[in-house]
Order: C-alpha cells, then structure tokens, then sequence
C-alpha cells in the first residue's frame, strides 16, 4: 500500500477513533452527572478508580505489547503465527485476573458494605470482562492492520450504548444494588465488543470483498490457534520485540495511572475523595482522550507502516521519509494548539464548569484547581502522545530495552513524588506529579526524534513553534479572561455568568481566526486527511 494510501487511511481511521471516544466520554460525562444523584460519591470512586484500575491492568498487562509488537511493520505477514501469538494474551489476563483479583481482595482496604454492597462480586466481574474482551484481541488487531474503519465503529458504539443503557435502567429501578449495577454493565459491554467483531469476521471472511481484497486470512478457523507442520509455533521476531514491550508496558502502566494505584495501595484519599477526583479527571480529560488518543493509536500504525523499525533515516526511502517528517511536524503543530487553547481557557473557566456540572459540592474545595491544573496538565498530554507514538513505532528492540530502564527510574521517581505532592497539596498533587513525568517522557521522545532526523533535512520538533501572532493572542486571551472570572464568576448571578462565558467566546473566536491565518500550512493538512 503506499504511503499516501496509508495516510489517508490512518487519519480516517483517526477521525472515526476521536469520534469513538467523544462518544465515550460524553457517555461518562453524562452517567456521573445522572448516577451523582441517585448513588453516594463513595461509591462511584469504588468503581472509577478501584474497580476500573483492576480491568484497566490486566487488559494493559495482557495486551498492550502484543499489539505494538504485532502492528509493527507491513500487513503482509504470516499472519498464521501472528494469530498463535495473539492468543497469548488470553492466558496472560487469566494469570493477571486471578494475581490481581486477590490482592484487590485480600490485601486492599475493603469498603464499608453498608455504603458500598457487593465489593468482592465487583471484584471478580471486573476481573472476569478483562479476560472476555481479551478473546477478541486477535480479531481487533487484524482489523487495525488493515484499517477496517467502520467496524471499529460500529463495534464500539454498540457496546457503550448498550453499557449506557443498562446502567440507567437499573440505578433507576434498583439503586440499592451497589456494585452488582456496574458490574453487569461491565460484563454486557466487553460481550457485545467482542461478538461484534467475531460477527463481522464470520460474515466477512470467504465473502467476494474478503476475496477481492485479497485479505490475508481466508476463513475463521484460521483465526483460531493452529500448528503448522515443520514451522515454529509463533514468528520468535515477533515475539521478542513483544518481551520487551511487556517490560515497557509494565512501566507505562504505572506512569499513565500512577495516581490510581497511589490512591489504591496507599490510601491517601478516602473512597468519596476518590469519587470527586474521578468526576473531575473525566471533565478534564473530555475533550484531551478524545482527541489525542485515537491520534496517537492511528498514527502509530501510519509512522510503523511508512518507516521500517530499527533502520536510519538514510536507510529509508526518502519520500517516505519526507512524508514521515512532514505529517510528525503537523501532527505536533495540531496538538500543541489544541493542547494550549484547552490550558488558556481551562484555567478561567473550571470553577464555572465544575458547579454547572456537580453544583456546590464540585466547584468548592480543591474541584477547581484540580481542573486548572488538569488544563495544563492536557498540554504534556498532547504532546507526549505524538512523540511518544514516533518513537514506539520507530525504537528498535535494543532501544526499546533501554527506554525501559529510563522507564523504571520515571516510576519510582514519579511514585514518590506523587506520595509526597498529594500529602501537601491533596489531590492537585497527583495532577503536577503527572505533569512532570510527561515532561520527562517529551524530553525523552523529543531529543529521539531529533537525533533520528539530524543527518536529513527536515526538522519535525518545528512543530512545536507556534507563530509570534498567535502566542501574542493566547496571552491576551488568558488576561482577559482570568480578569473576567474575578469580575463575573461565580457567585454573581446568571446574567454575570453570560457575560463571563460571552467574553471567552470572543476570545475563542479570535484565536480561531488568528489560527486560521497564520497557520496555513496545518489548515490544509486538517481540511485535505
């Protein structure tokens, strides 16, 4: 496939993910604004940060390297030992499941049953979904390879729907059945993710598309493990770059939800803390996962597909390269705008947000600085995701190894960080920690990229350079309306709220358009993939 093809592709791909994910996250907007009106906040942070760290492990732990590992490099493969390795991940979460089920178990604060009931079910279903999804792992990744679009589409809106819709019926009808609520809405989504796509690959497999296409895998047996006779189990290349990005993914877990496992193992934060600083961590990261997530995971598959892993840039083919360069320097361009807009704006309107949304009991306390350091916490977001995808894509296995060791000493720096920040500042103190292990992981990826590229002509890190003009108009912007918020928010009344939410409009609006002006070359980019 050429590059271009794949490019196009990839930011289809991107644009139907970020979709996804608006879905997502409006669907839990909406669920903790509804649920925080029929159940305690103890319980939501049993199952936001307790429960949902368990499924979020295992699935991490189980899968993340063997999907890195298997979308590297092009589609044409044996995709036979792909496959065989691909189901690995399936014993791996049951090995996971059941190790961590019972430190969640036995070795955790349990909660008082008289306000959170059902813990130990919560427990064993969350661990339970973790291995169900897992069983469509080799499905997923051969439908990301070959960038079947509308699948992952449709197959994820229905289960999300699906999830949304029972959780509202029984918190309606039956709020005092605590855990047992979201535990089988856990169980209805991972189910109906996975037969959606088993569903799609039974129809589609030996159809004339199928054959048309010429798709590596011509019926569903195949898709299940298999020996071939005189020939390895798996592709041992394969499964050594897996190694080493499971010793990676390790670190990275504990990096991405450090703050979680802080609040889980040390009990910093008691459960109804953990619930407001879940309500808020889902508010401000609204609009950055919807966003920076599905471009990362696509893009990823773009640079993986365009650049062969491990050679030098002039070892490539050098429109490949130049393609590379040229979509890594938008790509910077377009998240660090998004990422600094959320931060200017963020910072004069969480207190606004958070009591429209939760009223007093979110927007007193420490609810808006949180938000405000979230806001800045969303510019390392963005950032790191776009280098952070170059590299894994482009870091041969030897590289791979020695990030990990970089890694390992980012999460004990960061856990201890994270424990002492939040012992003098609560729960802000999570989202600096977070905020400085991003920088270290930008600086990393960053001085990468540019060591990658210095023996060419292009320069991608330019990305990172916004225009004077439009620096010049952030900074007014954010002057404007901090002053605002001191005059008009929060206490003053709905007309004075309008003012406030009107005078942030006018300067959204002229940044837009200072956006639009001055950065021709990333407008084109947006409007053509």
């Amino acid at each position: 496939m050429a590059a271009q093809d794949v490019l196009g592709q990839t930011a289809r791909l991107a644009s139907s993910s970020a979709l996804l994910q608006v879905l997502f996250r409006v669907v839990t907007f909406g669920l903790n604004a509804f649920t925080l009106r029929y159940l305690s906040r103890e319980l939501i942070g049993v199952v936001n940060v307790r429960l949902t760290l368990l499924y979020s492990t295992v699935v991490f732990l189980a899968r993340e390297a063997f999907r890195r590992a298997c979308l590297s490099g092009s589609a044409k493969r044996n995709w036979t030992k792909t496959i065989n390795l691909l189901w690995l991940t399936v014993p791996l979460g049951v090995f996971w499941s059941l190790i961590l089920g019972l430190v969640w178990l036995h070795l955790l604060e349990v909660p008082d049953p008289s306000v959170v009931p059902h813990y130990q079910a919560g427990v064993v279903a969350f661990g339970l979904s973790a291995i169900i999804e897992l069983l469509g792992e080799p499905f997923w990744v051969l439908a990301q390879a070959h960038l079947f679009v509308r699948l992952k589409v449709i197959a994820e809106s229905l289960s999300v729907v699906s999830k949304c819709i029972l959780t509202v019926t029984l918190v309606i009808l039956y709020p005092h059945w605590g855990l047992y609520i979201f535990s089988l809405a856990q169980l209805l989504y991972v189910s109906v993710l996975v037969m959606c796509y088993v569903i799609y690959f039974v129809m589609f497999l030996g159809s004339p598309e199928a054959t048309k296409k010429s798709f590596p895998v011509a019926r569903v047996k195949a898709l299940l493990p298999s020996f071939v006779e005189d020939e390895t189990f798996v592709n041992w290349k394969e499964a050594r770059l897996t190694w080493s990005f499971f010793k990676q993914s390790f670190l990275k877990q504990i990096l991405t939800e450090g703050e979680r496992y802080v609040m889980t193992f040390l009990n910093v934060l008691n459960f109804g803390d953990q619930g407001v600083y879940d309500i808020v961590n889902n508010l401000g990261s609204l609009v950055a996962r919807f966003i920076f997530l599905p471009i990362e995971e696509s893009f990823y598959v773009f640079f993986a597909k365009v650049l062969e892993r491990g050679k030098t840039v002039k070892d490539q083919r050098q429109d490949d390269v130049a393609m590379a360069a040229n979509v890594l320097e938008l790509l910077l361009k377009l998240v660090l705008l998004i990422g600094l807009t959320i931060t200017i704006f963020g910072y004069a309107y969480s207190q606004l947000a958070l009591d429209i949304y939760g009223g007093s009991m979110l927007s007193s306390g420490t609810g808006p600085d949180l938000l405000r350091c979230y806001s800045l916490y969303v510019l390392f977001l963005a950032v790191n995701g776009v280098t952070e995808c170059f590299t894994s894509a482009l870091m041969c296995k030897e590289e791979v190894d020695r990030y990990n060791f970089v890694m390992l000493a980012l999460s004990f720096i960061f856990l201890c960080i994270s424990y002492f920040l939040t012992h003098w500042y609560g729960s802000v103190g999570f989202i600096l920690a977070n905020c400085f292990n991003m920088g270290i992981r930008i600086a990393h990826s960053t001085h990468y990229i540019h060591h990658y590229f210095r023996e060419s002509t292009h320069r991608p890190l330019s990305g990172l350079l916004p225009s004077p003009a439009l620096l010049l108009v952030y900074i007014l912007s954010a002057g404007v309306t901090a002053f605002s918020e001191v005059l008009f928010c929060c206490d003053k009344g709905w007309m004075a709220r309008l003012i406030h939410i009107s005078t942030g409009a006018l300067c959204l609006a002229a940044t837009l358009v200072t956006m639009f002006c001055t950065e021709t070359k990333l407008t084109h980019f947006v409007r053509s993939q």
